[in-house]
């Protein structure tokens, strides 16, 4: 039962401890404000199509928890929420599910009460390789899916004394997978650079949720993880790495030049966010941490939480002039601060962000 207890451990760190990043990419980013948008706020529709359903934004609430008989109560929360306001929504990793069985309702429960919108199955890159492509069917069949994430998370197992650290061959799984459903190739809070969306994209993989350094930090948590246990060196070795990994509009950036179809998530924070990340080249946003705390008091919190990032997604494309999804993709974007210096380190001139339009 190490991998239930493990689930549980992680929530409760969540809403314990203070997981996130230290630096704020985001705060990087401004979007150019019209002071004459030349529009009305009732033109300005947040709508868009994901895996074929209509959605009120662009956003997603990101894989989150399951496998733990307390992780249900979340997930009927998020799941509730998710159908209220017409947002997509992600279970976590489903590992535990398939060994032990008796838990798969944990996760089974986010179609049950959301059955209008997209759900996003979970599971980890070793187990894709352990199992073989026929895992992603068993995932998928468990929360009647509209897509799978194939998560990748070798910095946590990096961290973690029992993690699997069996990266060599991912690609090759990937490749061999022939899915009826999309498959989205999902990182956990350290960024996809480049040089691996392109590998990903020449494999097949179309969706790229980047999550990237910016939010929650894994390797911190595990490190809280090593606290209880009395593991220090595992403790100091996972807060050295919790700032490793590439800013998140750094890596949908780098991973939207390769091709992918982006999905932002790591560090987003509010609606503001989600508009940086359609201006900087996503089609969606992800949040996960901040509808934790909510989802632990009942649906109605983590409606509120969704209700004011769409809000505020909605006055930022106004004030700048944006009627659509799309208008907003061409809205001029002023990269500052460390986020210009790594792009620029990496070859991208930033420069040509601020001239869109």
């Amino acid at each position: 039962m190490e991998t239930v207890r493990r689930k549980l451990e992680h929530i409760e760190i969540c809403l314990e401890k203070r997981v996130i990043s230290k630096h704020r990419a985001f705060d990087d980013l401004i979007l150019l404000h019209r002071a004459l948008p030349e529009i009305d706020e009732s033109d300005v529709s947040t709508e868009c199509m994901f895996l074929n359903r209509r959605l009120s934004a662009p956003l997603m609430i990101s894989a989150m928890t399951g496998g733990h008989p307390d992780a249900r109560e979340i997930n009927a929360n998020l799941a509730i929420a998710a159908q209220e306001t017409g947002i997509a929504i992600g279970v976590g990793s489903q590992r535990a599910a398939l060994e032990h069985p008796d838990l798969e309702d944990t996760f089974s429960v986010v179609r049950e009460l959301a059955p209008d919108v997209p759900v996003v199955g979970n599971i980890g890159a070793v187990q894709l390789r352990r199992y073989g492509p026929e895992v992603l069917d068993r995932v998928a069949e468990m929360v009647d899916a509209d897509a799978v994430a194939v998560h990748l998370n070798f910095l946590q197992e990096s961290v973690q004394p029992e993690g699997e650290k069996h990266a060599a061959g991912v690609l090759e799984s990937l490749k061999e997978a022939r899915f009826r459903l999309p498959i989205i190739v999902k990182e956990t809070g350290a960024g996809i650079p480049f040089e691996d969306a392109r590998m990903l994209v020449d494999s097949g993989i179309k969706i790229i949720d980047v999550a990237g350094a910016g939010g929650t930090s894994w390797s911190m948590v595990e490190a809280y993880r090593a606290e209880l246990r009395g593991d220090a060196e595992s403790k100091e070795i996972g807060m050295l790495f919790a700032e490793w990994g590439i800013p998140t509009p750094v890596s949908v950036i780098e991973c939207s030049r390769a091709g992918a179809q982006v999905i932002s998530s790591g560090g987003v924070r509010s609606g503001i966010d989600v508009a940086r990340s359609i201006a900087l080249g996503a089609f969606m946003a992800g949040a996960a941490l901040p509808l934790l705390a909510p989802a632990t008091k009942g649906s109605a919190a983590v409606v509120s939480v969704l209700q004011r990032f769409v809000r505020e997604l909605r006055i930022s494309m106004f004030l700048t002039g944006s009627r659509s999804i799309q208008e907003l993709g061409r809205v001029p974007m002023i990269i500052t601060g460390r986020t210009r210096e790594i792009l620029e380190q990496r070859g991208i001139d930033t420069k040509i962000f601020s001239s869109k339009r």
